[in-house]
């Protein structure tokens, strides 16, 4: 009878390997997922970085031609064209490859004659964390250009 004791204890220990296994691969999988698009979030920011301070050159560089022909010294310097500053962020961005709502949702704030910021905006889809969150990140970005001049 102790033999077959034994024979019905081994049949009750079956499968717990494949149970161990089955936890270890969603373990494996969520980790998977956090590197992934952990490291996805980490280059859409820089990407949102990247833009905002390239489209922040861009706009700083619409300048007022007419007042850098008029300057009389070294100390007067040329304006920036700020009231087109939006419009010349969202230009760029366009050109970039950016979606529409990233575009419309970029913009500049309280730009002036010798100074702008921007403000971008990138949208992404997660890979592998998507099958449980199923909606688009942001990642955000603000950048500024001054206006110099001199010698």
């Amino acid at each position: 009878m102790a033999e077959g004791r034994r024979r019905t204890d081994a049949v009750d220990e079956r499968g717990s390997g494949a149970i161990a296994v089955l936890i270890f691969a969603v373990l494996f999988l969520a980790l998977a997922a956090l590197v992934v698009d952990g490291g996805m979030a980490i280059s859409k920011r820089e990407r949102a970085a990247d833009l905002a301070e390239q489209a922040a050159r861009y706009a700083a560089q619409d300048i007022d031609v007419e007042a850098l022909r008029n300057a009389t010294g070294t100390e007067d310097t040329a304006p920036i064209n700020f009231q087109n500053c939006t419009g010349d962020v969202r230009r760029y961005l366009q050109t970039a490859g950016l979606s529409t709502g990233d575009v419309s949702a970029s913009g500049c704030d309280d730009p002036n004659a010798q100074e702008v910021t921007v403000h971008v905006q990138v949208t992404y889809h997660a890979m592998l964390s998507a099958f449980l969150f199923d909606k688009d990140f942001t990642a955000k970005a603000t950048a500024s250009a001054t206006n110099l001049s001199g010698d």
